[in-house]
């Protein structure tokens, strides 16, 4: 047996006997005998013996919750076997590394019965998180090893402590602190309370560069994620330190440079120095640039036979004579991808070559496309969903078990599971990974990050349209997990009063379609702008479906009750004829073709749309109404996002007129610069507003960048155009005299939109107007307040 003073050693007259250790040598020992243990090990003796002396018993003591043959079992020896102290030690050390006992030790004692004394450690009762108010008890428990009904250890309580002050750090909060307790219970149990002062967060007060020559420091400043502490950066956590997101900035400003030409850039080192008051950071990166490379030659070479050059030449993005630009290379191995994919070819492998010219600093870029391995699909993981179902992910999927491996698809898929808004989007990826028993399969790993989708809103604001307005709302857009939506909406504003309750299942039937209802009653005052008030009450039932990727129809049948009232002898004499109640049952079909990058925030792609709407399927109205729409998004550069759109629209009366809410009305959300109804036609008497059969519009808007990203703030710069045709009906009647002009109007201004925590705020001002007529209200500023979109 080994003791805290002696080791055992052989003795040839005396047998086993103890020899003192150094200090240094019994340290040592006794680490190795605990393991992590924190606890010191008792002074523990084994007697002498002779050679012929034998174990005739083992005799387990203290043991209260661990049964005695649960402690032999980590024994080395059994009755019968000689006393080795050897193994003795062993058996020592077996126990203290169960974790189980906070004391062992292994005597000899009367008719050689080897007797094992234990202390066992106690049982977690319960575990308590004081003082924590930015981390959620759930969010630090979940890191934790400690749970309760598991055996307590001082190893485990400071490895916990390590994992709590690991997650404030990446809080940017350095100086929180932790400090645990143990309060003991009865039948050796304890409390064990994590009492957390969180301190201040931990801002990063600096962020300099060494060896930047063509791009100075606030260049950069803007190019990394990590940001300087502003006093308006108060709704973001970009301004802390974070080393995870120090290691993406380094990717970030290798990625900015690659683009702009220095194909041998390289960040030497990345250094952050914490001050003394443990308060702020100080960053430093050092680069090296190296040279910028032009393109001298630009190539393709395919060495697959039968796929069309031609088709692939025109995926080819860089061009001779441009800066050298990895961002551009990376497109046009993906477009290649794309088109030979496209053209029937699955499998390709794509290599960029690079031959650097020294002495001119220009590069010769070759695109070598060869016939790649044929990789099927041998499964598709999901990882990182909590409330989402896998279903609901796997259906986004453009690739399924047995498919061949297509990295357009990949792509594709990873869009669509960011467009639902159900996770961040910078978390979504889609991994692929070869498998370990087939060298022709590859594993598909979609991992997520969710994010909340319920939103319970109360909201203040302002509308140019509605006036003050007050807004309650419930939304759940991936109810129980499933995906579908959920949502209820009560606002009362000075000019209109809404409630509307909503529901969408996107995958009917568990098919591709999309089906749901809304439920409307609503009272609208048009008395500033037509002379009368609107009050609807019905529904909509909606479905659509997806012809491929891009491809869509949806078909929707609408009945609603109309009632205008308000009416006064000041009315246009138009709108009084249509006073009362009235009955719309409309039967509606939309086809669109959607090419954007993303539907909540597109930078490049476009999108189509051709509607028709048909009333006199019962109801008392009748008409035929088509639309048009589309827009097309463009990123020329990092940021600077320039987007057109257009529309028009036609409605014609089957053998009545058109009610004045189902004509086209001109101004405000569809041209800025005037107010609601400002541009339309109207009735000379009393400059009520009475509509158009046909309106068209065209809006140009350029997004400016500039402001920082975190804050939320987004400016642009736009130019809206629009026309719109008098309402024939009333121009052929007598009596009534219209205002009206086919000329096109027009205005230009700028633009902030902010998406605050109340919602989306946009401000427009524009203080140009074209060919407005002297019938027409202007309106050069305008503001949407609290509203949600």
């Amino acid at each position: 047996m080994i003791g805290a003073s002696g080791t055992v050693r052989r003795s040839v007259r005396r047998g086993w006997h103890l020899v003192p250790l150094s200090a240094l040598q019994a340290g040592a020992m006794m680490a190795l005998l605990s393991g992590a243990a924190v606890f010191a090990l008792p002074v523990s003796e084994v007697r002498a013996q002779s050679a012929t002396d034998t174990i005739q018993g083992i005799a387990v003591q203290g043991s209260q919750r661990i049964e005695p043959a649960t402690v032999r079992t980590y024994v080395t020896v059994r009755e019968g076997d000689p006393f080795d102290p050897s193994r003795i030690d062993q058996s020592l050390k077996n126990l203290f590394g169960t974790g189980l006992f906070a004391d062992v030790s292994i005597t000899r004692g009367e008719n050689n019965v080897l007797v094992i004394r234990v202390v066992e450690n106690p049982i977690i009762n319960r575990i308590s998180l004081e003082g924590n108010d930015k981390i959620k008890d759930e969010d630090l428990t979940k890191e934790m090893q400690l749970r309760p009904r598991v055996v307590y250890t001082r190893n485990k309580v400071q490895q916990d402590v390590e994992k709590i002050l690991e997650l404030y750090r990446r809080k940017g909060r350095f100086a929180a602190r932790v400090d645990p307790k143990v309060i003991e219970l009865p039948q050796n149990r304890v409390d064990v309370v994590f009492e957390i002062s969180e301190g201040s967060p931990t801002y990063v007060r600096t962020i300099n560069f060494v060896g930047n020559d063509s791009f100075d420091d606030d260049e950069l400043r803007g190019v990394v994620l990590t940001r300087e502490e502003r006093w308006w950066r108060f709704l973001t956590s970009n301004d802390t330190y974070d080393p995870d997101r120090m290691n993406y900035d380094r990717e970030l400003l290798r990625r900015h440079y690659v683009q702009n030409g220095y194909a041998d850039f390289e960040v030497i080192s990345a250094v952050a120095e914490l001050a003394p008051n443990r308060e702020n950071f100080y960053m430093t990166f050092t680069v090296k640039e190296g040279p910028r490379y032009r393109l001298n030659k630009v190539d393709l070479e395919v060495a697959i036979k039968d796929l069309p050059r031609d088709i692939l030449e025109k995926a080819v993005i860089p061009q001779s004579g441009d800066w050298f630009n990895g961002k551009a290379i990376e497109d046009t191995i993906d477009a290649i991808t794309d088109a030979a994919g496209t053209a029937g070819y699955a499998f390709v492998d794509i290599n960029p070559r690079v031959r650097r010219n020294e002495a001119d600093k220009t590069i010769d870029l070759t695109f070598q496309v060869q016939e790649g391995p044929r990789v099927f699909i041998e499964r598709v993981d999901v990882k990182g969903n909590v409330r989402t179902l896998d279903r609901v992910i796997r259906r986004e999927m453009r690739l399924v078990e047995g498919d061949a491996f297509n990295t357009a698809r990949v792509r594709r898929s990873r869009e669509r599971l960011e467009n639902l808004g159900f996770f961040k989007r910078e978390t979504v990826k889609i991994d692929n990974a070869p498998s370990d028993v087939y060298p022709d399969r590859t594993i598909l790993t979609a991992t997520v990050e969710e994010q909340p989708t319920g939103e319970l809103s109360f909201g203040v604001g302002y509308s140019s349209a509605s006036g003050a307005l007050f807004d309650v709302g419930v939304q759940e857009r991936n109810l129980l997990g499933k995906g579908q939506s959920l949502g209820a909406n009560f606002s009362l504003a000075q000019q209109q009063m809404q409630v509307n309750l909503s529901f969408t299942e996107p995958y009917f039937l568990d098919r591709r379609l999309v089906a749901g209802f809304d439920l409307v009653a609503s009272q609208v005052d048009y008395q500033s702008q037509a002379g009368f008030t609107s009050n609807t009450l019905g529904g909509t039932g909606r479905v659509g479906f997806q012809y491929n990727e891009y491809l869509f129809q949806r078909f929707n049948y609408q009945l609603f009750v109309t009632k205008l009232t308000g009416l006064s002898s000041f009315s246009s004499q138009f709108v009084r004829e249509q006073a009362g109640s009235a009955v719309t049952s409309q039967v509606s079909q939309v086809i669109g073709y959607d090419r954007r990058d993303n539907v909540i925030d597109p930078h490049n792609g476009y999108y189509l749309t051709l509607s028709t709407d048909l009333a006199g399927l019962g109801g008392s109205e009748r008409y035929v109404r088509g639309g048009v729409g589309g827009a097309l998004y463009l990123e020329p550069l990092d940021g600077w996002i320039f987007s057109a759109a257009a529309s028009g629209t036609y409605i014609v009366g089957l053998g009545q007129e058109v009610k004045i809410y189902q004509r086209s009305q001109m101004g405000g959300v569809t041209l800025r610069g005037f107010k609601d109804y400002g541009a339309s036609p109207r009735d000379a008497a009393t400059f009520d507003a009475v509509g158009g059969d046909w309106m068209a519009t065209a809006s140009f808007q350029l997004r400016v960048p500039g402001l920082p990203k975190e804050s939320g703030l987004k400016t642009y710069l736009f130019n809206d155009w629009g026309v719109i045709g008098p309402p024939k009906d009333l121009k052929r009647r007598p009596g009534i005299s219209i205002l009206d002009s086919q000329k096109v109007r027009g205005s230009a201004g700028i633009g902030v939109e902010w998406t605050s925590p109340v919602g989306v705020i946009t401000v427009d001002y524009s203080p140009f107007i074209f060919n407005a007529q002297p019938f027409d209200q202007k309106s050069r500023f305008r503001i949407n307040f609290g509203q949600r979109y």
